[in-house]
């Protein structure tokens, strides 16, 4: 049973989160901040974090970039409106999706079910072969390991499924909406900056100049390609 860890500083929101996730065959801790989060994550082992973004002693962000140091499971940024660029640098810094509030139960469900389901399996993609090749980029399905130049790089779950996605597919150009329901396995209506976000980060990490990118190539108007 996979095991949630909710963090939001407002506690009605943290027993409304469980209310909803339990009964969906999730395990559902709960922290009050940033701090406390990472204090459960250190003792408990957890699938999955829904994080708010503003909270005291630490926020959601700092929490979610102190994450990555050391983990790659997935996170879900809980934000308001009026966190937009908040939201965007979430994405920027690790975080793997964002739902905002105020929320419906069946939408927190589906994205919590969508990314434990990329997290468990790295992947939904119809899986030409455990290990792929292109340039100096290796990946290896089975062990999940990525190598760019044969150094090992450490990505999200995220930034993991889009590249194996485009690797899977070379030279074929996916838009964003394509990308996103590849690999979020959802609907991709308003979701199409998220794609751009994870690419950038992705880039930065297997690109030798990401501003003028080897691997992951923009065709302006159509969408993303993974060279061959």
């Amino acid at each position: 049973m996979p095991t949630i860890l909710v963090v939001d500083d407002d506690r009605d929101i943290c027993e409304a989160l469980k209310i909803y996730l339990a009964p969906a065959g999730h395990d559902v801790l709960t922290a009050y901040n940033g701090k406390e989060a990472l204090e459960v994550l250190a003792k408990e082992q957890v699938d999955l974090v829904l994080m708010d973004i503003m909270m005291p002693q630490m926020d959601g962000i700092s929490a979610t970039e102190k994450i990555r140091e050391t983990s790659n499971i997935p996170v879900i940024l809980l934000t308001a409106k009026s966190e937009e660029n908040d939201k965007i640098h979430g994405l920027d810094i690790g975080a793997d999706d964002y739902i905002t509030k105020p929320f419906h139960p069946e939408e927190v469900i589906a994205r919590v079910n969508s990314q434990l389901r990329r997290y468990m399996r790295l992947g939904g993609m119809t899986q030409k072969s455990d290990q792929l090749s292109i340039g100096g980029i290796f990946l290896d399905d089975a062990s999940k390991q990525v190598t760019v130049d044969g150094e090992p790089v450490s990505l999200t779950p995220m930034e993991y499924g889009i590249l194996k996605f485009l690797m899977t597919n070379p030279g074929h150009v996916y838009s964003s909406s394509e990308i996103y329901e590849a690999v979020w396995q959802d609907q991709s209506i308003g979701n199409e900056s998220t794609v751009a976000v994870h690419i950038r980060h992705l880039r930065e990490k297997i690109e030798i100049n990401p501003s003028d990118p080897r691997y992951i190539k923009v065709v302006w108007g159509q969408g993303y390609k993974m060279e061959k």
